[in-house]
């Protein structure tokens, strides 16, 4: 599976350009799913597994590898298919999120698709409240499923804390409330994450789902003679977004005259230093890992404090 990733170095060039390239692969029938090929660090054949003492049939077990273990979820288990079996023949994606490094049990994996978010679109509002589908694109007639991996991982309590009660306290004795944020993430979980924890230190939230979605509305304040800068202290977003993604909204924010002073912090499940490096590049204001309550609290009050 090594020869998946030799195109993977060249990704920075995407930076900026709305394009994506996502790895295929398959859960319990002929249906195709995607997984941005930012987030995988390997793919390989399951290893043996060490068990879970009373664990969930979705945690399927702990994979060593190089030394570091490493939790594997049973990706078909998790989105309502049933166990994956034979899992000796069966493959697992190595992913980070949120800085944390887990790895996902698929039946088979296929290729790498090269395409574009705009090619990339959003399910209806009924249909993504209640599956695990984030976004579907098309490759080849066939219908590929991008599904919601942050909302699998919060239902496994990866995360998810609530602001801590210290820097609620802190907020209230700052009286940030009346402060706007924009918020732009596909992900329904994501959102009411940032939501919640926004509006425990007094933020007021506007929230939509896409970076299209989000340059049109700061394009028609300009138009309405409304400065973004004045009505939003920042505007947070996600990276990975059907139609438009964060990295291209970004450079469309800082490229434009009337809208270039609004904040953008980028609020990803992408990490390290290498994403570090793509949000500088587009302009970005600041990168916060996902979901760090307390850092995004920190982020918010700080650009506050820096208005006041």
């Amino acid at each position: 599976m090594s020869g998946l990733f030799e195109r993977v170095d060249a990704k920075t060039d995407y930076v900026g350009q709305n394009r994506v390239e996502l790895l295929l692969f398959r859960l319990a029938d002929e249906q195709v799913y995607g997984i941005n090929v930012f987030k995988v660090k390997e793919v390989l054949r399951c290893p043996k597994l060490a068990t879970i003492p009373n664990g969930s049939p979705r945690l399927k077990g702990i994979a060593h590898l190089r030394g570091e273990a490493i939790p594997v979820i049973d990706m078909a288990a998790a989105t309502g298919f049933g166990e994956l079996q034979d899992i000796e023949e069966r493959y697992i994606i190595i992913t980070e999120y949120n800085s944390q490094v887990q790895g996902f049990l698929v039946h088979s994996v296929e290729r790498i698709i090269n395409t574009t978010w705009d090619k990339i679109k959003a399910p209806d509002a009924v249909l993504a409240k209640d599956s695990y589908l984030t976004a579907m694109t098309e490759d080849n007639g066939r219908l590929v499923e991008i599904i919601d991996v942050e909302r699998i991982l919060s239902e496994l309590d990866y995360g998810g804390a609530e602001v801590s009660e210290t820097l609620v306290q802190e907020a209230l004795r700052a009286n940030v409330g009346g402060n706007r944020v924009l918020i732009v993430d596909d992900s329904l979980v994501a959102r009411k994450q940032i939501q919640r924890a926004l509006e425990s230190l007094g933020i007021e939230t506007t929230m939509l789902t896409n970076g299209q979605e989000a340059l049109d509305l700061l394009k028609k304040m300009v138009a309405a003679g409304r400065r973004p800068a004045d009505h939003y202290l920042m505007i947070v977003t996600d990276i990975e977004m059907p139609i438009l993604d964060g990295y291209t909204l970004t450079a469309e924010i800082k490229s434009d005259p009337m809208i270039q002073d609004l904040y953008v912090l980028m609020h990803s499940s992408l990490s390290g230093a290498f994403n570090e490096a793509m949000a500088l590049k587009v302009g970005a204001d600041k990168l916060v890992a996902k979901f760090k309550p307390d850092s995004l609290a920190e982020a918010v009050m700080d650009q506050i404090a820096l208005r006041s």
